[in-house]
């Protein structure tokens, strides 16, 4: 499927999506990215659809190419405090706000978002696979937050977080049983 340049056709999107929202460790991360009207790129696709090597790919050619983009990340004690969908929302808003250019309109990957100074924003349901700047974000969001959980699995090797990313997956779960909750588990998330 060909993903769609543009929402309106003639104002300023910024695309926005996160990753880690369904994690049971570490930071949910968002990304907001804003592409040239002329921007194309054949291998461009939600993040879930490309292979790790496509999604470095992609970064690399995001980031040569946006107009402006930013990550943030939110960590597991503020979505303890908050809940997993209040973080996501609040890391987008600070992706927002750190884009050297303003948005006319704000595409946000899925069915919630709050409103951000005055912007007007359409939530779309699997936005990352229709629309190239909510793609561009899945792929910026997904490989930061990868690579930060890679990082942390240096220092906490037994959760599997290199593979698994701080997912739910088996070998996570047992590990959790056989160790215990790291200080970057969320409290909030029982495995």
């Amino acid at each position: 499927m060909i993903l769609r340049p543009s929402f309106s056709g003639y104002l300023t999107e910024a695309g926005c999506d996160e990753a880690g929202r369904g994690c049971l460790a570490g930071p949910v991360c968002a990304a907001a990215v804003i592409l040239p009207f002329n921007f194309s790129e054949p291998l461009l696709n939600d993040s879930k659809q490309l292979s790790p090597l496509k999604r470095i790919i992609l970064r690399r050619i995001i980031l040569s190419n946006a107009m402006a983009w930013a990550v943030e990340m939110i960590d597991n004690h503020v979505i303890d405090e908050i809940n997993i969908l209040n973080a996501s929302i609040m890391a987008m808003h600070r992706a927002l706000d750190k884009l050297s250019v303003k948005p006319e309109l704000i595409l946000v990957d899925g069915n919630s978002f709050h409103p951000y100074s005055g912007i007007p924003h359409r939530c779309i349901i699997r936005g990352d696979a229709k629309y190239q700047s909510i793609a561009a974000a899945s792929i910026l969001a997904k490989t930061y937050r990868d690579e930060y959980m890679e990082q942390l699995d240096i220092q906490f090797p037994q959760y599997g977080w290199k593979q698994n990313k701080g997912y739910p997956t088996p070998i996570h779960r047992s590990a959790i049983q056989q160790y215990g909750l790291s200080i970057f588990h969320r409290r909030s998330f029982r495995s």
